[in-house]
């Protein structure tokens, strides 16, 4: 009996363990998803292009597309998390400056549900990024 009673445990924390990561899962989407997000900062090595984001809105959608709007024109990419890595993935396809810039995978150095500040390495251009972001 004891020897059923431990591998039923292992099972038992296992499926909690998902259950919790799902619902994780679940809340930083509805934050994410929810509303408009524009750039406050944006520093690449040791130059701020933050101006080059005025007039910018994010809308990130639950089927995992973002668009990218300055007045009519607009711009959609994909975006992807992972919340054990703590990142965000964004991709806008054949995008110019400035959304070619945000076409990399974001580690998550502080979040709020109003704001998110996130580093990148661009291991290609050999750049290190600082986004920082707010909700609307």
């Amino acid at each position: 009996m004891k020897r059923l009673v431990f591998p039923g445990l292992l099972i038992l924390l296992f499926s909690c363990k998902k259950y919790i990561q799902k619902q994780e899962q679940n809340a930083l989407e509805a934050e994410v998803t929810n509303g408009y997000w524009y750039v406050t900062g944006y520093e690449q090595n040791d130059s701020n292009i933050t101006s080059s984001f005025s007039g910018y809105l994010f809308k990130f959608a639950t089927n995992n597309t973002v668009t990218g709007t300055d007045g009519n024109v607009s711009a959609t990419g994909q975006w992807s998390d992972n919340i054990t890595a703590r990142t965000i993935t964004a991709n806008f396809p054949g995008a110019t400056a400035p959304l070619v810039y945000l076409n990399e995978t974001w580690t998550i150095t502080d979040s709020y549900t109003d704001s998110v500040s996130a580093r990148s390495v661009d291991t290609v251009n050999h750049t290190t990024n600082i986004l920082q972001l707010k909700k609307q």
